[in-house]
């Protein structure tokens, strides 16, 4: 049977959410009557007002665009009652959806969610899977409700975390797969043969927003805890730490795996491989440095332009 084309309002705003909408426009069985995403706000060094990466893609697409600050507002939500939307689809959208826009869509609305649910609700899946040392994620396509994250799963896709994953790789992959299962899952979601399945909440855990004070490695740690948190962090933040009274950023670590007495934060020893620091279990080796208004470089040359470090031991 040939399923019926439908009216979709598509809600997202990074470049996680534009795959799945570039996705759904490559489909083309469907009527995207409207894409809403996050206003434009400040970036770069100019801090120029710029557009996200789903209205970029909208704009070009030729898709309505609206850019609300919040659903607080009625006409906000009359709007989208306006457009009589099927399916209301949310991809990392950023903002919090009322209930009452949430029950105009006759096919309800649906979330792709870059975790395995109940595991990771909120803002930041990806980076504290990575942290966490989780060796398998994924993402899960489930129904939206008020609560965070909360509602029934409708389909999950699976992918490992791989030990040399940044966020960055694990977010480009995770987002392909997202794309994916969307599109897959959406004939029996629209035909209603599709069946949900209730998290179980004793289960959740929280991916709470990483906030800067978490960038700043704390070398009583062990050399694997942040070795993961340097992974997780790039490429968004970037980890921060102060090297012989120079505070730079880390983009590539790792541990050696050998055991270390000396005081944590300590340097052990320099050198063509690295930049090795004691911690609080380990030797962590810093691969990869960004000093304040440069670009990143190699260990090595980070050390080639100080050689009061290098070779040290």
């Amino acid at each position: 049977m040939t399923n019926p084309r439908i009216r979709i309002v598509f809600a997202g705003t990074p470049e996680f959410a534009a795959v799945s909408l570039r996705a759904l426009l490559g489909e083309g069985r469907n009527e995207i009557v409207a894409v809403y995403c996050q206003p434009d706000r400040p970036a770069g060094r100019g801090r120029r007002l710029t557009a996200c990466a789903v209205k970029q893609l909208a704009v070009e697409s030729g898709l309505p665009v609206h850019q609300p600050v919040s659903f607080k507002e009625t006409g906000e939500i009359q709007a989208i009652r306006a457009l009589r939307p099927d399916l209301l689809i949310v991809v990392a959208y950023g903002l919090i959806l009322p209930r009452a826009l949430l029950e105009i869509p006759r096919l309800g609305c649906v979330n792709v969610h870059a975790s395995l649910l109940p595991r990771w609700r909120g803002a930041a899946p990806i980076e504290r899977a990575i942290m966490a040392g989780d060796t398998e994620t994924g993402v899960t396509l489930m129904r939206v409700e008020p609560r965070l994250d909360s509602g029934p799963v409708l389909a999950v896709a699976q992918c490992p975390i791989a030990e040399d994953d940044t966020a960055g790789t694990l977010h480009d992959r995770l987002a392909r797969l997202g794309a994916a299962l969307l599109v897959s899952t959406l004939p029996s979601l629209v035909n209603g043969t599709i069946t949900s399945v209730r998290q179980d909440d004793r289960r959740a855990t929280y991916a709470a927003k990483i906030g800067r004070r978490e960038a700043e490695l704390d070398w009583s740690m062990s050399a694997e805890e942040l070795a993961r948190r340097v992974r997780a962090l790039n490429p968004r933040l970037g980890a921060s730490a102060t090297i012989a009274g120079e505070t730079v950023k880390i983009w590539l670590a790792e541990s050696t795996g050998e055991a270390c007495a000396r005081p944590p934060g300590e340097i052990v020893r320099t050198g063509s491989t690295g930049i090795e620091i004691a911690t609080g279990d380990g030797v962590l080796r810093l691969l990869s440095l960004q000093p304040p208004g440069r670009h990143a470089v190699s260990a090595a040359d980070f050390l080639n332009a100080r050689p009061r470090l290098k070779e040290r031991a």
